[in-house]
């Protein structure tokens, strides 16, 4: 007897049922049967389902003699199903990978629930992914299992069948079974979890909710959509003939109006000449079914009282007075935002007549984002140099708290933000100021980049349109133009940069500030850092930190984190910086050791904390090498990679240490030890020769000294790098690197 049996109905979804039975297929959890429901199809969907039986024992191809719609072909699916579950999915949906393992593996800890509820994410044709905004019901905090009664709100969820895996011994004993026509899940879900003896939820996402631009069967224009009222009456029937569910009538009642109005209110579902017997059958069925009791938000009141009343035309016109409401807020917002506009160019102006302020200095690193980077590294150096100096940090309302003490915060967009750009003598960023920017004489712009290249930039990526991406390259360099100083942590920066941002600034070669930490920070410090976040004592932390791809439109995780540390074993973890590992609309709870760094401002302090770093072909190996820790490099998709986006040298031919072209490479990497062996040393001290012959620690020092104070002799020379002392040491461990398992 299977574990789990999986029942996917089948009709018009030929283009679309290979990926969902190809999901269920791929899982990592094996010990399930898949049974397909063809519903007399007229396209292909029966031959497909033929195929996956002929290639898997595991899946059974069920043809119906003509079409039933989809509950009669779940209810034939679940005549053949043999399974301890019931999984439900639909043949345009798929499940995440690893889905059936988490489910499976929350069944066994919460003791086999009738119920268990887990989460989904819509999809888009798009690419584009989002998870349910009411996840947070789905909290795994509290009992294990519960009735419905303990948690109420579990019915604000989508009421679907398939984000439930329900055991088949609780639904063959109560005889549930679904009924035919639109909207079969509502007599189905409500009676299931209101009659369950037990309830489970699980806080992650397992299905991913296909969101087709057409030939969705509810989105269709048609008069099957008053099938809704039949599927209410048999909610209500079993309600009734059940005397210990009376206290769910009035919440069945008021889940009934909303789904009336609902439905009323989309242009898209009912014919034009049915609305108003819609609305007459809405009407009779809430006065059959009038259940007091259940709160109602206020918003809704009134829209409820009048379809109570059957007041179809006034209902009708305060929706239209909605809308038109809508509108005019849109429409004077608009206006708001124009005006204001307007009055901030005509402040810019007016400020930019007015005299320098030679003491002030205006920075922003990465978009306007929090206190971080090379810009970060100068202002403080600044502050202790310069005496009398005034810094501001552009940054969103968000990222205030990064900012120091003494140190001015600017919104952007706002008149204070203006003022700073149109007056002070300094500007320094790591990437582009607002482009209603105008550089005024005297002013000195200060360009710091976000470190050393690899992937092309600038205008070098003319010559590749899918990367560039809609770049507008006269803006650019109108841009480039305003730089006075465009830094350089190495020579090849310095190549590369002249060539793809052409213009008459002056580079200065003298490392990377932002890297000016790692040479600066002691081993007690970076026993705190590790300490806060949440790294064991004597463990061993690896940074997962990937890049960006351009060449694809959804950001996919390339590794099996959960996988890695289990190949490793209990002493390594995880600092996953990587949003894409959320997958679809959001990520499952987070496994104990892979510690979510994806929103830590501080890229350096996750650094510094780390033992070894994973990446791809992100920027951070160029200033990883100067702490002479281990760096191994994930490069599953590099012909890709450098087909979309190009790279200015081979990294394979000179990395900065071991390089797996595929995961179970990297696998083996770690198990045998070859991450930190001494191939990995020679390659990692040839590579930080070449990319960091000027980071020694004093890169801010010499910015500050040539940018603000004009000196242009007697500068901190780079220290040599062997006479540098050992940057950065973590803090002793015993037994590093034991419990890999291979």
């Amino acid at each position: 007897m299977p574990r789990f049996s999986v029942i996917v109905p089948a009709f018009r979804v030929q283009a679309y049922l290979h990926a969902c039975l190809d999901s269920v297929l791929a899982q990592s959890f094996k010990d399930y049967e898949i049974v397909v429901v063809d519903d007399c199809s007229p396209d292909a969907c029966g031959p497909i389902a033929d195929e996956y039986a002929r290639r898997d024992h595991r899946v059974t191809a069920l043809h119906l003699p003509r079409n039933t719609g989809l509950g009669p072909a779940r209810n034939a699916g679940m005549g053949r199903a043999a399974g301890d579950y019931l999984i439900f999915l639909d043949g345009d949906d798929t499940l995440l990978p690893d889905a059936l393992q988490t489910i499976a593996d929350r069944i066994d800890a919460t003791g086999e629930p009738d119920v268990l509820m887990y989460d989904y994410a819509r999809t888009y044709w798009t690419g584009r992914s989002v998870r349910n905004v009411l996840a947070a019901h789905l909290d795994e905090g509290g009992p294990a299992r519960f009735r419905l009664t303990d948690r109420p709100e579990l019915l604000r969820l989508l009421m679907v069948v398939w984000n439930k895996a329900y055991r088949r011994a609780f639904i063959e004993a109560e005889g549930f079974t679904f009924p035919p026509g639109y909207y079969e899940d509502t007599p189905w879900t409500y009676p299931v979890l209101m009659s369950a003896g037990s309830i489970a939820v699980l806080d992650a996402v397992c299905v991913s909710y296909r969101q087709r631009r057409r030939g969705n069967i509810l989105s269709t224009t048609s008069e099957k959509h008053f099938d809704v009222f039949d599927q209410y009456d048999r909610v209500f029937a079993f309600i009734d003939a059940r005397p210990e569910l009376a206290l769910w009538r009035p919440v069945m009642f008021r889940r009934m109006l909303d789904h009336f109005s609902a439905l009323f209110a989309s242009r898209d579902r009912l014919p034009h000449h049915s609305r108003a017997a819609f609305f007459r059958r809405a009407a009779a069925s809430c006065r059959r079914y009038r259940t007091p009791g259940a709160p109602v938000p206020r918003r809704a009141q009134l829209r409820h009282g009048l379809l109570r009343l059957g007041a179809r035309r006034t209902y009708q016109a305060l929706s239209g007075a909605q809308r038109l409401g809508g509108r005019l807020r849109r429409g004077s917002a608009a206006v708001r935002r124009a005006v204001r506009g307007a009055a901030l160019r005509a402040h810019y102006r007016i400020q930019s007549r007015l005299p320098l302020r030679s003491r002030d200095a205006v920075f922003a690193a990465r978009g306007s984002g929090g206190y971080t980077g090379s810009p970060a590294a100068i202002e403080a150096k600044v502050r202790e140099l310069v005496p009398g100096v005034r810094t501001a940090w552009i940054c969103r309302a968000v990222d205030a708290h990064t900012v120091p003490t003494g140190t001015r915060h600017l919104v952007p967009g706002t008149f204070a933000h203006w003022t700073a750009l149109a007056r002070s003598a300094y500007l320094v960023n790591d990437a582009a100021f607002d482009r209603g920017l105008v550089k005024r004489r005297g002013q000195v712009l200060l360009q710091t980049h976000e470190g050393t290249p690899l992937r092309t930039v600038g205008t070098d990526l003319l010559d590749r349109p899918a990367a560039a991406r809609g770049t507008d390259f006269e803006q650019l360099l109108r841009s480039v133009d305003t730089w006075d100083f465009s830094l350089s942590a190495n020579p090849h920066s310095t190549l590369v940069r002249e060539r793809a941002y052409p213009s008459a600034y002056l580079t200065l070669e003298y490392g990377s500030p932002r890297n000016d930490v790692y040479h600066r920070t002691g081993p007690a410090d970076v026993a705190r850092l590790r300490e806060t976040l949440g790294i064991p004592a004597g463990g061993t932390a690896l940074l997962y930190a990937p890049t960006h791809r351009d060449y694809r439109r959804v950001q996919q995780p390339a590794l099996d984190l959960e996988r890695l540390v289990r190949v490793l074993g209990p002493q390594f973890v995880v600092l996953a910086r990587a949003p894409q590992l959320a997958g679809p609309g959001g990520h499952r709870a987070p496994h104990p050791r892979i510690i979510d760094v994806s929103g830590h401002r501080s890229v350096e302090t996750l650094a510094l904390a780390s033992d070894a770093l994973i990446t791809d072909y992100a920027s951070l190996m160029f200033d990883y090498v100067n702490l002479d820790r281990p760096v191994v490099l994930h490069l599953a998709d590099i012909e890709a990679y450098e087909a979309a986006r190009g790279t200015y040298f081979d990294i394979t031919a000179f990395p900065p240490g071991i390089v797996a072209r595929g995961q179970d490479e990297l696998f083996d990497i770690f198990a045998t030890d070859h991450w930190r062996g001494s191939r990995s040393a020679q390659l990692r001290a040839a590579f930080r020769a070449r990319f960091c012959p000027y980071d020694d620690g004093y890169a801010a020092e010499r910015v500050v000294r040539r940018v603000f104070l004009g000196e242009t002799d007697g500068l901190p020379l780079p220290v040599p790098s062997a006479a540098r002392r050992t940057p950065s040491a973590l803090p002793a461990q015993d037994g590093a690197g034991a419990g890999v398992k291979s």
